[in-house]
C-alpha cells in the first residue's frame, strides 16, 4: 500500500505524501463522458467485465478550495433498470493534508465510509476499512491524472488487509471541451 499500513492493531493508518495539496483535484473541474468497466462479481474469481458509458459534472473548487463536488449519470444500473446517479464529495483537511472522498448514490442513499490518501505526483491512492458481503474489506481508490484531459480511476478490493488487490471497477473519463 502507498502511504498506508494496517498496524498491529488492525487499524488503517495512512500518512500525506509530502506534496499533498488542496489543489489535487482541480483537474477534474467540468464535465466528462466516462468509459467504465465493472466486474460482474466481486471478490469471486470473476473474470467477466460489463462496459457501459456515464457523464460526470464536477462543479471544481467549494469551501474556499478544501473540497469540491461532482454529479455521476448514467443509464446501468446493476440494482434494477432506473437510471443511476452519484454524488462524490471530496474534502481536504490542511491540517493532515490528507483527502477523503464521500461517495452516495441512488441506489441505497447512504453515504460510504470515505476513502482517505492524497496524490504523490500525478497519483493519487486512498484507502478505507468496508464490510462487503458481511465481511471486512480494505478499499481502495485510486487517481491516474498523468493526462489530464484523459485521467483514470480505479477501485479495488481486499480481502487480506492489502496483501493482495482484485480491481473491480475502472473508468477513464473523458473531458467535454
Amino acid at each position: 500500500m502507498v502511504n498506508a499500513r494496517v498496524d498491529q492493531h488492525g487499524e488503517l493508518v495512512i500518512t500525506a505524501s509530502a506534496g499533498s495539496s488542496k489543489t489535487d483535484f482541480d483537474f477534474l473541474t467540468g464535465k466528462w463522458t466516462m468509459d467504465n468497466r465493472r466486474l460482474k462479481c466481486r471478490l469471486n474469481n470473476c473474470t467477466e467485465w460489463i462496459e457501459y458509458k456515464s457523464s460526470d459534472e464536477n462543479l471544481g473548487p467549494i469551501l474556499n478550495g478544501l473540497g469540491n463536488l461532482d454529479f455521476y449519470r448514467t443509464s446501468y444500473n446493476q440494482v434494477d433498470n432506473t437510471p443511476y446517479e452519484g454524488v462524490t464529495l471530496r474534502l481536504f483537511n490542511p491540517q493532515t493534508k490528507l483527502w477523503s472522498l464521500y461517495w452516495v448514490d441512488s441506489n441505497l442513499g447512504i453515504m460510504d465510509p470515505p476513502v482517505v490518501g492524497s496524490f504523490d505526483g500525478n497519483v493519487g491512492t486512498f484507502y478505507c476499512k468496508d464490510i462487503f458481503e458481511g465481511k471486512p474489506i480494505l478499499v481502495m481508490f485510486k487517481w491516474d491524472k498523468t493526462d489530464a484531459n484523459n485521467p483514470v480511476w480505479s477501485q479495488a478490493f481486499s480481502q487480506d488487509n492489502g496483501k493482495t488487490w482484485e480491481m473491480n471497477l475502472t473508468n477513464v473519463s473523458h473531458r467535454i471541451k
